[in-house]
C-alpha cells in the first residue's frame, strides 16, 4: 500500500487530502502534518486521517507532498534531509521553489517533482502544472499526474516555465475574483442589490468559463459575438481599453512572475 503524507495541511493541503479520499484512497494510507494541535484534531475528525510529526511522515510515507508556505521550507528540509533516500518521492507544491533547492538539501538521488496548483483544488477544479527534477523519471511524473487528477486537470511543463505558470494560473483565480468583485460593485453603483448583482455576475462568469472550456473558438471570437455594432458592450470595451485594463493585466502577471523568481532566489545560498 502506497502511503502519502501531506506536509502542511492548509487550504491546499486539506483540499488534496479531501480529493484523494474521494478518489478512493483509504484514510489509513494518508498522513498529514500540521503545527497547530486544534487543526490536527479538526482534520482528523473530518477525514479520519492521522496527523503526525514530520519525522514519522518521512519514515512511513512513500510520497511526501510538501505544501508549506515557501518561507517555512527551511526547517522542513532540515528535518527531511537525514530521513529520505531515492526510494521516496517528494512533491513540492511551494510557489517559486525550484527542484534544485530540494536536491541540494536532500540526499543524492531523491526524486522531486515541482507542482504549481491553484485554489480551485478546493472544488476539484484545480489547474496543476508539473515538472520533473533531476532524479524524477517519467514514472514519477505519472504517479504525480494520477495523484493530482483527483482534484482537477494536470499539464506537464519544463521547469523553466514554472514561474510563468505561477503568475498565470497559480495566482490566476485571484484576478478573476478581483474582476468579479469590481463588477458586483458596479452593479451596486447602478442601483442593484448586492445579492442580485452577485448572482448575475457569478452565473455569468460560470457560463463564460464553460463556453471557453467547451468551445474551440478563440476568446476574441466569443467576445465579438457579444459585441454588437454601436451597442452597449462595445461602449464598455472602449472604456476598458481607454483605462488600460489590458496593459494593467499584462503588467500584473509579469509582476507576479518576478515575485515567483524572487522566492526561488531567496533560497539559493
Amino acid at each position: 500500500m502506497t502511503v502519502i503524507a501531506v506536509l502542511g495541511a492548509g487550504k491546499i493541503g486539506e483540499a488534496l487530502l479531501s480529493g484523494l479520499l474521494h478518489g478512493g484512497h483509504e484514510p489509513g494510507a494518508l498522513l498529514f502534518t500540521e503545527r497547530y494541535p486544534a487543526r490536527v484534531e479538526e482534520l482528523t475528525a473530518r477525514y479520519g486521517v492521522r496527523g503526525v510529526e514530520v519525522e514519522e511522515a518521512a519514515k512511513r510515507a512513500d510520497i511526501l507532498v510538501v505544501a508549506v508556505k515557501p518561507q517555512d521550507i527551511e526547517p522542513v528540509l532540515d528535518e527531511l534531509a537525514p530521513l529520505l533516500g531515492p526510494s521516496s518521492l517528494v512533491v513540492s507544491l511551494c510557489a517559486g521553489l525550484p527542484t534544485s533547492l530540494y536536491e541540494r538539501r536532500l540526499a543524492e538521488g531523491v526524486p522531486v517533482v515541482r507542482v504549481m496548483p491553484n485554489t480551485p483544488m478546493l472544488v476539484n477544479e484545480a489547474m496543476s502544472a508539473i515538472s520533473a527534477g533531476r532524479y524524477a523519471t517519467a514514472d514519477h511524473l505519472a504517479v504525480v499526474r494520477d495523484l493530482l487528477s483527483h482534484v482537477g486537470r494536470v499539464v506537464e511543463v519544463p521547469e523553466a516555465q514554472q514561474d510563468a505558470v505561477t503568475a498565470l494560473s497559480g495566482s490566476g483565480p485571484a484576478y478573476f475574483f478581483y474582476l468579479v468583485e469590481a463588477m458586483i460593485d458596479a452593479g451596486i453603483l447602478l442601483g442593484l442589490p448586492r445579492a442580485l448583482a452577485g448572482q448575475l455576475i457569478i452565473q455569468s462568469a460560470v457560463g463564460a468559463a464553460k463556453m471557453l472550456a467547451e468551445s474551440d473558438e478563440h476568446p476574441v471570437l466569443l467576445r465579438e459575438a457579444v459585441t454588437s455594432p454601436a451597442g452597449t458592450t462595445i461602449n464598455a470595451i472602449r472604456e476598458l481599453e481607454k483605462h488600460g485594463v489590458r496593459a494593467a493585466m499584462l503588467a500584473a502577471i509579469e509582476a507576479a512572475k518576478d515575485r515567483s523568481v524572487e522566492l526561488g532566489k531567496a533560497h539559493e545560498s
